[in-house]
């Protein structure tokens, strides 16, 4: 079934992004990857893989993107908007303009990538849109993790906005919640080993099941977490 399935995922040069990529790509599913400086990863079939440049902050990158997929394959069956920034401070000592990065990166983008291929998702059939999002989209954990929480609990609520405009056309969205994931954005803001984060590669596996799910088995939303809380 999967062979034919094409799927766009953002930021798939590292991390999440590009652990999914590798997972879908075993899976038989075709990808076209969006990266800011477009390379070829060493494992891709170049007959099944196509990378192109896409940039969060560009509102004309979606569209762009979105044509250059389907001139190349002919079909978008799942987006990933898998590419996202953070800044840690509070509320308060945070300006304006940093409010806007977050959400120009965090919210903006998925909703204008889900936009554009919008038609395609639809002809599917069995389109996916999965918005990573966060944990800090479900709690503010900290004082200096509460300026992206806004960003991430935006984009939990988009999610949600998108599974309910898409429903009837067999649109299933998923926020994926997660807590530190061992990336270097999650390095750059925990001090804790990679060892005692989760392991991307087991991300990859739990977005590749929730958009392998048939329409009838919708998941709004997923958390992981790899370490304890009260909620999650």
């Amino acid at each position: 079934m999967n062979e034919e399935r094409v799927a766009m995922i953002s930021g798939a040069s590292r991390g999440i992004g590009a652990a999914l990529a590798e997972e879908l790509a075993a899976k038989g599913w075709r990808l076209s990857l969006g990266m800011r400086q477009p390379v070829m990863p060493a494992w891709a079939d170049p007959a099944r893989v196509a990378v192109f440049a896409y940039d969060a902050v560009d509102p004309d990158a979606s569209s762009s993107w979105t044509e250059e997929t389907l001139r190349a394959f002919g079909r978008i069956d799942a987006v990933v908007a898998n590419a996202g920034i953070i800044i840690a401070k509070n509320v308060i000592e945070a300006d304006d303009a940093d409010l806007d990065d977050l959400l120009e990166v965090n919210v903006k983008a998925p909703r204008r990538l889900a936009k554009a291929a919008w038609s395609a998702l639809a002809s599917s059939g069995r389109g996916r849109v999965i918005i990573v999002a966060s944990l800090s989209g479900k709690r503010v954990k900290s004082a200096n993790s509460g300026l992206y929480a806004v960003s991430k609990f935006a984009a939990v609520a988009l999610t949600h906005a998108i599974r309910h405009t898409g429903f009837d056309l067999g649109i299933r969205a998923t926020a994926i919640c997660p807590g530190f994931v061992a990336t270097d954005m999650a390095r750059g803001v925990s001090s804790k080993a990679d060892s005692e984060m989760t392991d991307p590669r087991d991300l990859a596996r739990v977005i590749s099941m929730l958009i392998e799910l048939p329409n009838e088995a919708s998941v709004a939303e997923f958390s992981i977490n790899c370490q304890l809380e009260e909620s999650f």
